[in-house]
């Protein structure tokens, strides 16, 4: 079906409906207003990672996907290195990462604690010499029939299932200098294959497990 013809239809009421293509925006919907309502230091993510009492480790996000807690992160004032392994994805954050800079200001300040790095985070991990690490995987199937969300699903289709997070969580913890962090599912068993961690932090929907380097 032809564009013209889709508009067509659309505008005769019989709404032939496309989907909207995935992008990463740093600076509206959900991202701009976490920015501005999100809660400081105080909020889960940044606990877990280390961001308390005047402490801002160096932060490397290994699953970088949308980029959210990256931004977030640096936003409060870390600079975070961003891994991601997708093409695809890296040129949505490459994309997204520019346009946020173009806005200047605060956005722009926040994007220059940025690093984007493409490729295997167990191989660009090593060398980093990062804090703190967050490893935020796709997750475990869900136990429920709820639908997922559609940009979940959208990411999900382009970066595929993460087979090897036990194997990427296993090289975070030989490399990290104070903590590793997985964000994972409150709900969810903990990983196959890694030992227990040190602490967790639980919200509603998510929960942070925090394993500490001795």
């Amino acid at each position: 079906m032809t564009t013209t013809a889709a508009a067509s239809l659309a505008v005769a009421g019989f709404g032939v409906a496309t989907e909207t293509p995935l992008t990463v925006d740093f600076v509206g919907g959900a991202v701009g207003h976490r920015l501005k309502f999100g809660g400081g230091r105080g909020q889960d993510l940044a606990r877990a990672m280390g961001l308390k009492n005047g402490k801002t480790p160096l932060i490397v996000d290994a699953t970088a996907g949308l980029g959210r807690d990256a931004f977030l992160l640096a936003s409060l004032g870390a600079d975070v290195t961003l891994i991601e392994r997708s093409a695809q994805m890296y040129a949505l954050l490459t994309d997204g990462m520019a346009r946020a800079a173009a806005e200047g200001g605060e956005y722009a300040d926040i994007i220059s604690r940025m690093t984007l790095l493409h490729g295997d985070a167990k191989d660009l991990i090593p060398p980093l010499s990062g804090d703190a690490i967050l490893i935020d995987p796709m997750h475990p199937p869900r136990k429920t029939k709820a639908l997922v969300k559609r940009e979940l699903r959208q990411v999900r289709e382009i970066v595929g299932t993460d087979d090897d997070a036990a194997d990427l969580l296993r090289v975070a913890l030989e490399h990290a200098k104070q903590r590793v962090v997985l964000k994972w599912p409150a709900k969810a068993d903990p990983m196959d294959g890694v030992r227990t961690c040190s602490h967790q932090i639980i919200g509603k929907s998510t929960r942070y497990d925090v394993f500490m380097i001795p």
